[in-house]
């Protein structure tokens, strides 16, 4: 077996977190009339993990201690909204216009529509590298 240079792994040697525009919905405009595009960038694996774990629920489960499940609807939004970079859901000025409190409700209050909803999350899966194994992260959050 020939020995491989591992020096291609080195710290510092990995292209930047990948990020990516893309149009999720035609419905806002700018002055030219042009659909504006929301940027978007992959997190890092740890805070994923941290999103996973403050996405979890207890689960009432009979006559044994409360279980704990992964709100995968939550965690999908929240996912999203740390992953774009514009617009930025946790503004408060657009928070406010939109009276919540909370980006998740946001969210949902911008990208009304279920095809834009769909558009920005596959986006989001996509740029995080998550769109073929979004599922099976799903799956071993739950375990």
């Amino acid at each position: 077996m020939t020995e491989r240079d591992m020096s291609f792994f080195m710290k510092g040697r990995a292209a930047q977190l990948p990020e990516e525009e893309v149009v999720v919905t035609k419905r806002f405009v700018d002055d030219e009339g042009k659909p504006i595009p929301f940027r978007l960038r992959a997190l890092p694996v740890e805070r994923v993990e941290q999103l996973q774990d403050e996405c979890m629920r207890p689960v009432k489960s009979k006559g044994r201690r409360a279980e704990k499940e992964l709100d995968s609807k939550r965690f999908a939004t929240r996912l999203g909204i740390e992953s774009t970079l514009y617009p930025e859901f946790r503004d408060t000025a657009l928070l406010q216009s939109y009276g919540v409190n909370d980006p998740v409700d946001l969210v949902k209050l911008i990208l009304s529509l279920p095809g834009e909803y769909a558009e920005w999350i596959n986006a989001v899966q996509r740029v995080n590298g998550l769109d073929e194994d979004f599922d099976e992260l799903v799956e071993d959050a739950k375990n």
